[in-house]
């Protein structure tokens, strides 16, 4: 079995202390809302035809928008059908080296692809890289499974309307096996981080003794 799952991967590439404290704690508990954000990932054409669905749903810009970027993913993607009504639903996968839960497994004319759905916002282009690390290990251990080349997947961003297709290129396969070297070398705290860039939406920013610099130190 392989010894990380893809959520550790992707908390590797953000921070490694964060996996750490992960790791000592257990993973947390899935929110309520995060679970009602993913779950409109499965009702796009519902959403796309059903305003008063639509104005119910957790979407972050006003529905407007989100319907707007639907019909344009519909419109842009050959397997929006297979995207917005999939086959297999929540399926695991057990990679050679990392083991974890597609939301989507979707149906293409190059093959099946793994598609994740995340509650956050997307950034205004592609993917935020801890997640493509996240979709290159859902490639990679569909691939093992099935023993074919996988070399795409699907970000999914049910909240803001947004659908992306991601390929596994060398520079997303170079980020996943970084994050699989810091998985594999952690055996206590790593190093505090220099900047709080990323801390003010980790759960362990309270306990964990970030180091910040001062503006005084930095000039």
């Amino acid at each position: 079995m392989a010894d990380h799952t893809f959520r550790e991967l992707e908390t590797a590439a953000y921070c490694p202390r964060k996996l750490y404290y992960r790791r000592r704690d257990g993973p947390p508990d899935v929110p309520a809302e995060v679970e009602r954000i993913r779950r409109l990932a499965r009702e796009y054409e519902r959403l796309l035809t059903d305003d008063a669905a639509l104005l119910a749903a957790p979407v972050e810009p006003d529905p407007a928008t989100v319907r707007e970027r639907l019909r344009a993913a519909r419109d842009r993607l050959d397997e929006w059908d297979a995207l917005a009504d999939p086959a297999e639903t929540d399926v695991y996968l057990g990679g050679k080296d990392a083991r974890g839960v597609a939301h989507k497994l979707v149906a293409t004319d190059s093959g099946t692809v793994p598609s994740l759905v995340f509650a956050g916002r997307p950034p205004d282009q592609g993917v935020w890289e801890p997640q493509s690390v996240r979709l290159v290990a859902a490639a990679k251990a569909l691939s093992w499974e099935r023993e074919r080349a996988v070399e795409r997947a699907i970000a999914e961003y049910p909240a803001y309307g947004v659908v992306r297709a991601v390929a596994v290129t060398a520079r997303r396969s170079g980020q996943y096996r970084r994050a699989l070297r810091v998985a594999e070398s952690i055996d206590g705290p790593p190093a505090r981080a220099d900047s709080d860039a990323k801390c003010d939406p980790c759960e362990y920013r309270e306990s964990c003794g970030t180091r910040t610099r001062s503006l005084r130190s930095l000039l």
